[in-house]
């Protein structure tokens, strides 16, 4: 709450996964007025944009916007390229070492930079984003060094660093594994069945059952101890 006795607002960024929509209601669990910032941006899985709108919604977001850009432009992801195919594999096999050619060049930098942006017009202090250095896939821009960069940056480009307001970077999630964030969002209420994490769904909506992100969401529904409510094309990605 601010000194005005006003909500402090924030800016969510929301994909439509399990670990943004898991950020936004945490986000909301804390008091602030949350604001949806989702992207269009070339992805293969763009039908994820529909469950970030159902999110978004069914959250309260005070507004969710989606902005378009053409990373398609730059390619060099199986996300934004169709010429690189993105990795399948069996349940049990886990997910690969190394940085996957599911990472998106810059991804995060460019979200971020346009989230801070939306924080100024909106005299918001605060950007949520669900990067987690737990399970996830190896991406560089997912690791604590990177948003302590960004909030120093953040902090040296913007009118409000300057004049001494501050902005802040939240990454609630950076830390938990992906059973600890199935669980909290369960507690928070949260309906996955409502958001989509496969890189390679169908034009259903069905997620493929076999790409690293179902193998992550799935193992972590099991682990937590949570019914999986996915709809995968192929049966569950673990058993």
């Amino acid at each position: 709450m601010s000194a005005t006795g006003q909500k402090a607002r924030a800016v969510v960024l929301v994909s439509g996964g399990l670990d943004s929509a898991t950020t936004l209601a945490m986000a909301h669990a804390q008091g602030y007025d949350c604001y949806a910032l989702s992207f269009d941006y070339g992805q293969r899985h763009r039908i994820e944009l529909a469950a970030a709108q159902r999110v978004a919604l069914a959250q309260g977001a005070r507004e969710h916007r989606v902005i378009k850009l053409d990373l398609r432009a730059i390619g060099g992801s199986a996300l934004t390229d169709s010429t690189i195919a993105v990795p399948k594999s069996s349940a049990g096999e886990g997910v690969a070492e190394g940085i996957p050619v599911t990472y998106v060049p810059a991804r995060n930098t460019i979200f971020l930079a346009y989230a801070l942006g939306w924080a100024e017009v909106l005299a918001a202090r605060h950007i949520f984003i669900g990067v987690n250095a737990v399970d996830y896939s190896g991406y560089p821009d997912c690791r604590p060094e990177f948003i302590a960069a960004f909030q120093t940056l953040a902090n040296l480009a913007t009118k409000a660093g300057v004049e001494g307001q501050g902005m802040r970077i939240h990454t609630p999630l950076i830390e938990l594994s992906k059973a600890d964030i199935i669980r909290e969002g369960a507690r928070l209420g949260v309906d996955y069945r409502a958001t989509l994490s496969c890189y390679d769904p169908d034009e259903a909506g069905r997620a493929c059952g076999r790409c690293d992100s179902c193998h992550l969401r799935a193992a972590g529904f099991a682990a937590a101890g949570v019914a999986d409510p996915t709809l995968y094309q192929t049966g569950l990605a673990e058993k």
